[in-house]
């Protein structure tokens, strides 16, 4: 009988142990979510942004603008559920009040890119991030794209989302609304 006890304590120990061990979970969970970037910051404007149509553009460019950075890949499925909203959503309803979307495709070939984009119906900027160097300004080059960085007309990061979630990208076209609507 002790040694059925003892056995049971000890199995219960055990139990409680593994449960308190931090889980890996495939969605981010903590409050960083990958960013090394926090809202409030000034967005890193060092590098420049080049646009799939052969243009050029940089942050400092469109400083006085409201600027989304949507952080995408042709092989996310994620970004692929997302896409159609900031099309829909934000880009036609944004696009004509000094709001500027632009797609910033991870590592991976023009053609690449605009076959993707076609097949979405992306009308919206796309920009090329060979090595992920854009990406890396903002996040931990581990870590997943599906990330939208919108920032203010003065350069500030007002809004961080990470993958898609109805609830978040809702809160994300408020504050797009109301900086859309600050003068």
């Amino acid at each position: 009988m002790k040694k059925e006890l003892l056995l049971g304590l000890f199995f219960l120990g055990a139990v409680l142990a593994f449960a308190q061990q931090p889980k890996k979970s495939l969605v981010d969970s903590s409050p960083k979510r990958g960013y090394i970037v926090d809202v409030g910051e000034l967005a890193p404007d060092d590098f420049t942004l080049q646009l799939i149509d052969g243009k050029t553009t940089s942050l400092k460019e469109l400083r006085g603008k409201i600027v989304i950075l949507q952080f995408t890949a042709s092989w996310c499925s994620v970004c692929r559920a997302e896409i159609p909203h900031l099309e829909k959503e934000l880009w036609q309803i944004y696009k004509d009040r000094g709001v500027v979307l632009i797609g910033v495709d991870r590592d991976e070939p023009i053609e690449k890119v605009k076959s993707y984009i076609e097949g979405l119906g992306i009308t919206y900027p796309v920009a090329l991030d060979p090595n992920a160097d854009i990406f890396g300004r903002f996040a931990d080059k581990k870590s997943g794209v599906t990330r939208n960085v919108v920032i203010d007309k003065n350069g500030k990061i007002v809004f961080l989302t990470r993958l898609y979630n109805q609830e978040e990208f809702s809160s994300m076209l408020k504050v797009v609304e109301k900086l859309a609507d600050s003068k």
